[in-house]
């Protein structure tokens, strides 16, 4: 069979309607990035408070705030300190870190380990309305258990601080998804 200039003109036509066609389909189908939108109820600033820690491990509310606020300020979102110049107020709460050996030598020996943190959020209004929550949000990361306990504990700490960052960019998807 051999095509001439005018069956070739049609060919690319057709594929050319298939394309648009396929371009509308998928423009109205819903699909969006994750985290894409704006802050809920038309707020415009909101202040990270510091986290409230109710676990043993000292000093991870900082690690996490710090990161939440970063994420904020990545994501080209306004951030103001003072709690009485914004729009919106973000508090959280780490509820609990927990640990468990994923993988041992013999019965006794944990070779790595596996940190969880869980964060409970709320964002109020300057009414003190509730405008959003999110309760249990958590993240997890492996480390490896090292002979000496204080070089295990460093590869821990630096486990919360990788799933610190990815967690900040959780809940700053999950705020700001539009639905």
């Amino acid at each position: 069979m051999k095509l001439t200039a005018e069956g070739s003109l049609f060919v690319k036509k057709k594929y050319a309607w298939a394309i648009i066609l396929l371009g509308f389909l998928f423009s109205a189908c819903g699909y969006q990035f994750t985290g894409g939108g704006s802050l809920p109820s038309g707020i415009t600033s909101v202040s990270v408070e510091m986290f409230q820690n109710r676990t043993a491990e000292t000093g991870v509310e900082t690690i996490i705030t710090n990161d939440l606020i970063y994420e904020f300020t990545r994501r080209e979102q306004v951030i103001v300190t003072g709690s009485d110049k914004a729009d919106a107020i973000l508090t959280g709460v780490v509820r609990s870190i927990s640990e468990r050996t994923i993988s041992h030598t013999g019965e006794y020996t944990s070779n790595e380990r596996r940190v969880e943190v869980k964060v409970d959020l709320k964002l109020t209004g300057r009414s003190g309305g509730v405008i959003w929550s999110a309760k249990g949000v958590s993240d997890n990361e492996a480390y490896k258990v090292m002979p000496e306990k204080q070089s295990t504990e460093r590869k821990k700490r630096e486990a919360i601080k990788r799933l610190s960052k990815r967690l900040s960019e959780t809940i700053f998807n999950d705020l700001t998804a539009d639905f």
